[in-house]
């Protein structure tokens, strides 16, 4: 089991306050890494006290990943109190819901700045420091809506399968300097992001019977996936997205 073996690694996890990202954080610790929580408004204080239990260290980063101005602080702090980076999970996002016709701006706008601008700011940003180290891990969040088109989120979808290209991308250049660049694109999970989908009984209904494992899927789901993306375990593979997902895309 050395191959999934984190100790002595760092990792970023943005989003890290809550759902996927925190459960993301408190996996990667338990296999050994030490984690900078990056959150915004979430605080992050009981992942923090979580991972220091398992003896890993933590620190908190606060910042809105949609700010530019930023970014270049979450890394260069991270260096500063953790050593380096060796993982960069990019988590953080949000969602609009609003039909395309009246889908403003504004929230087209949000959706991009957050869940496309940010993950290529830190992963340039990262990715020089992973680059003249000779070897990193990066992981971003993609989605089931990187293969689909969706209902109401038209800022969304094309977030989410800009990210799965951008994925492709830096892997595409950075493969042949040690670095692995790939997604998670997880199923239908039971989050804030999809509370909207589980109280409308319609709509929960359709994404259930579609899905063959019969239920959503937890925070808890993208543990291992995540381990397993982070580690030596995945050495060889480059601009792959995983679909965590309980069979929704094969049915």
């Amino acid at each position: 089991m050395s191959l999934f073996d984190l100790q002595g690694k760092t990792a970023i996890v943005t989003g890290a306050g809550r759902g996927l990202g925190e459960a993301i954080a408190i996996g990667l610790a338990e296999a050994g890494a030490d984690v900078a929580l990056v959150t915004n408004r979430t605080p992050a204080d009981k992942t923090a006290a979580r991972i220091k239990e398992l003896g890993r260290k933590a620190i908190t980063i606060q910042a809105d990943v949609s700010d530019r101005d930023k970014l270049p602080g979450i890394i260069e702090t991270t260096i500063s109190e953790l050593g380096g980076i060796d993982i960069l999970v990019n988590n953080a996002g949000i969602i609009r819901r609003k039909p395309a016709a009246d889908h403003s701006y504004e929230d087209w706008q949000d959706v991009i700045d957050v869940n496309l601008n940010s993950v290529f700011v830190l992963c340039q940003l990262a990715g020089r420091h992973m680059i003249e180290r000779g070897s990193g891990k990066i992981i971003n969040i993609a989605s089931m809506l990187s293969y689909q088109g969706g209902i109401t989120v038209p800022g969304y979808t094309s977030s989410k399968h800009a990210v799965a290209g951008l994925t492709k991308a830096l892997a595409n250049e950075w493969a042949s300097k040690g670095l692995q660049v790939n997604a998670i694109a997880p199923g239908y999970m039971s989050t804030d992001n999809t509370e909207a989908l589980r109280d409308d009984p319609v709509r929960s209904k359709s994404i259930l019977e579609r899905i063959p494992a019969g239920r959503w899927g937890t925070s808890e789901d993208l543990i291992g996936p995540a381990v397993f993306l982070a580690s030596g375990a995945s050495d060889y593979m480059n601009g792959h997205i995983l679909a965590v997902d309980g069979g929704w895309l094969v049915r």
